[in-house]
């Protein structure tokens, strides 16, 4: 009972439990704003085509693993007869379900797998490009830096797959740095 009170609590005050850790970050499903809105932007050569990097990633492709032989294998021995309509499943490899067993938001298809505010935040209140120019704006507006601060949201022990996170590893294998930024 106290975990669940924790959880009512804490989403009140507009932050994520889950597994017993606290993220304070806002994940209002009414904030998201859906991969092709940051596509725009987002998919310039001059500022990183972070857009492309993603589409190959294996967070674009969160949904479509869920429909190997491998992720049905798995689903078999926790009751799922098909990943790709399992909220126990879903709700790490697909946004739209919002880190929840169900969908939350329209403005994302569960086909479009994890994409960028998974990671980085619902987009809504700092998408404009006068929000993002300044970074700490942008981060007062809901974005989430770093963004590896939403990594355990999913890679965690709850996993059925989970090996363990190497943090700087995963960083690196899917790093998407705008080149005019200095980190």
């Amino acid at each position: 009972m106290k975990n669940i009170w924790k959880s009512v609590i804490s989403l009140s005050l507009g932050t994520t439990v889950l597994a017993g850790a606290t993220f304070a970050v806002e994940r209002d499903a009414a904030n998201y704003v859906g991969v092709k809105t940051c596509g725009i932007c987002h998919k310039k050569d001059d500022c990183g085509n972070q857009f492309a990097k993603w589409q190959v990633s294996p967070h674009a492709k969160a949904f479509e693993t869920l429909g190997t032989p491998e992720a049905k294998e798995v689903g078999k021995k926790f009751g799922v007869d098909n990943p790709q309509t399992s909220g126990k499943c879903l709700k790490c490899h697909s946004t739209a379900y919002n880190f929840t067993e169900a969908v939350t938001t329209e403005k994302i298809k569960p086909e479009d797998g994890v994409v960028c505010e998974s990671c980085h935040g619902p987009g809504k209140k700092y998408m404009t490009k006068t929000t993002m120019e300044d970074k700490a704006k942008a981060v007062a507006a809901g974005l989430v830096d770093p963004a590896t601060q939403s990594c355990k949201l999913c890679h965690n022990d709850q996993s059925p797959s989970f090996k363990g996170f190497d943090e700087k590893a995963m960083v690196e294998k899917i790093a998407h740095p705008d080149p005019k930024v200095k980190h």
